[in-house]
């Protein structure tokens, strides 16, 4: 597939000229906002300016053209992007239609859409080991068909508003690794981490356009991935998400997955700006401080965001996070000084900048609609997640009308979000056929390749006898799966009584090691290492059943383990495979 134009910086200028003739134009009285009480019929329809409808037309130019066409009440719909109950967009559950009634005063996703005129939706769900489960209200996806049924009938509700021209955001959280909402039939890639310590970035993009082609084949336009955080703490709610701790690393790295996944037609999203990787704390608890100099962090965790901007990333996610040599003692997300003078200014970002989720503790100490209008304020063009669709739609359009909310802003973000939308326009859709398809499979098993590690022991040369396969609690499947990678590899796997490969993953601490283990194995952050008494050491930094693969090479020999630990870890080497 051919690659999408992202040409943000040059794409900025256009865009405040654009924006600066169409203010006095969309300052006219806003049509009457619809009926709240929920109704199948279609939404308000205008015809849009030409220019908007024309296929292959500049991107700036086609948003300008529609902007131009619009009411108050579609501005403000533009740069909200709720979540939803349900995994149909008509017709859902009993529960999942009394979640939409209190979150948006309706019964189902595709009657959100319309009533408040969204340009977008967030699909949500969470697993076992996810970090951000927290804010993780309901599940959309199931599997691959019932994904794209989905986002069908969205984009089916969508094309029946004034801003129909411009194609439907449908995002979600596809990191891969501990974050991934669609596990089902899709291939899975390692994590951030393993990726880091591969160290191609070569393989990454590779792996991120096979995993771009996937969403797009599901109707997904926009992933709120890759992590750009620099890993400098030992951070829960991050870990093997970052790429690791050296940011001329990881700026390689987040470049890669950002050309990859834009080059398949679908928008990248570098999180967590200004970099959640400098604090240990979770910002779905409460708002973690970033204490460093601003030195510190212009040279230790902006890299990989300069690095995504420069490789053409649509989308930057601004995060709950304090940083105090900048903006102290307010949140990232609501930080003039950081949002338009550091992203904007310093670094030359002209593309769009969404919020993390709203509905997460630092974003609710205001009422919803208060907390849009802050954020707007600030600089984001996209309010991700509001804890109630109303009441954030409602604070806007009040915001608006009674000047608090500079019309100029609202126009500016509306436009962003719709040159985004334009430039995301007129690519064909994959066929779900593509899905965990030679190519895609053996992309992500280049990648995990890569990245096995050995910190300990022999560098290769395998494991001697029969193995029995051990892993902490609650991680049966990934057991199951390297048992039937030895197998395929030749190597005998026995019940009990033969060598023990043990397997700790995300959340395991000394506790969850076995002393009599001959190699045990880190399948996310290798942190936990440092405290095994196994003679052979190695890391996966990913459970992933190409990780698996990968680690079943290695363990029978036939695989050289060429990765190196992304972070550090105390007392062991990055490698024993040499320099």
């Amino acid at each position: 597939m051919g690659r999408v134009s992202t040409t943000p910086r040059r794409a900025g200028v256009a865009l405040a000229v654009l924006t600066a003739l169409l203010v006095s134009g969309c300052s006219r009285p806003a049509e009457r906002r619809p009926d709240p009480t929920p109704t199948s019929a279609a939404a308000p329809t205008a015809t849009p300016a030409p220019t908007a409808s024309v296929p292959g037309a500049d991107p700036a130019a086609r948003a300008a053209a529609l902007v131009a066409s619009l009411a108050d009440e579609d501005l403000v719909g533009q740069v909200l992007m709720p979540y939803a109950y349900g995994d149909a967009a008509t017709r859902v559950s009993p529960g999942s239609a009394a979640g939409n009634q209190a979150l948006a005063g309706v019964d189902t996703p595709a009657q959100m859409v319309e009533k408040y005129r969204l340009g977008g939706l967030i699909l949500v769900g969470f697993s076992a080991d996810d970090p951000t489960k927290g804010n993780q209200e309901t599940t959309n996806v199931d599997n691959p068909k019932q994904v794209r049924a989905l986002t069908d009938g969205l984009r089916a509700a969508a094309g029946r508003l004034p801003a129909g021209p411009a194609p439907f955001l449908v995002g979600t959280d596809q990191e891969h690794g501990v974050v991934t909402r669609i596990t089902d039939g899709v291939t899975l890639l390692p994590s951030a981490l393993a990726a880091g310590a591969a160290g191609r970035p070569e393989l990454t993009e590779a792996a991120w356009r096979a995993a771009g082609a996937e969403l797009a084949a599901m109707g997904i336009n926009l992933d709120f991935a890759p992590v750009a955080d620099v890993l400098v703490t030992r951070s829960t709610v991050i870990g093997s998400r970052s790429y690791g701790a050296d940011p001329k690393v990881a700026a390689g790295q987040v470049a890669g997955a950002v050309r990859g996944l834009q080059a398949a037609g679908v928008a990248a999203t570098v999180k967590h700006f200004p970099g959640h990787g400098h604090s240990a704390a979770d910002s779905h608890e409460g708002l973690p401080v970033l204490d460093q100099p601003r030195k510190t962090l212009e040279t230790g965790a902006w890299p990989p965001f300069s690095a995504a901007i420069d490789a053409g990333t649509m989308a930057v996610m601004s995060a709950h996070l304090d940083a105090r040599s900048v903006d102290p003692g307010t949140a990232a997300t609501f930080s003039h000084k950081l949002l338009t003078g550091v992203l904007r200014g310093q670094l030359g970002f002209q593309g769009v900048v969404i919020t993390d989720g709203m509905n997460m503790p630092p974003a609710k100490r205001w009422s919803p609609g208060e907390a849009a209008v802050r954020a707007l304020k600030a600089g984001n063009d996209l309010i991700l997640m509001p804890p109630n669709v109303r009441q954030a739609y409602d604070g806007l359009l009040a915001a608006l009308r009674d000047g608090s909310l500079p019309r100029t802003r609202l126009v500016e973000a509306a436009t962003r979000v719709l040159t985004m939308k334009f430039k995301l326009a007129d690519r064909p859709t994959p066929e779900l056929s593509t899905l965990a398809g030679p190519a895609h499979r053996k992309a992500a098993e280049d990648l995990a390749a890569a990245a096995v590690t050995v910190l300990r022991g022999a560098c290769g040369g395998g494991v001697r006898g029969p193995v029995t396969v051990t892993a902490s609690g609650g991680r049966e499947h990934t057991r199951a799966a390297l048992t039937e990678a030895l197998r395929a590899a030749g190597v005998e796997v026995v019940a009990r009584g033969g060598t023990v490969v043990h397997l700790v993953g995300y959340g395991d601490g000394a506790g969850d090691l076995r002393a009599d283990a001959a190699v045990t194995v880190a399948m996310d952050t290798p942190y936990v290492l440092a405290k095994a008494k196994s003679p052979t050491l190695l890391a996966t930094y990913s459970s992933s059943r190409a990780s698996m693969t990968a680690l079943a090479g290695v363990l029978a020999g036939k695989a050289r383990p060429d990765g190196r630990s992304p972070v550090p870890v105390s007392g062991l080497p990055a490698t024993t495979c040499g320099a």
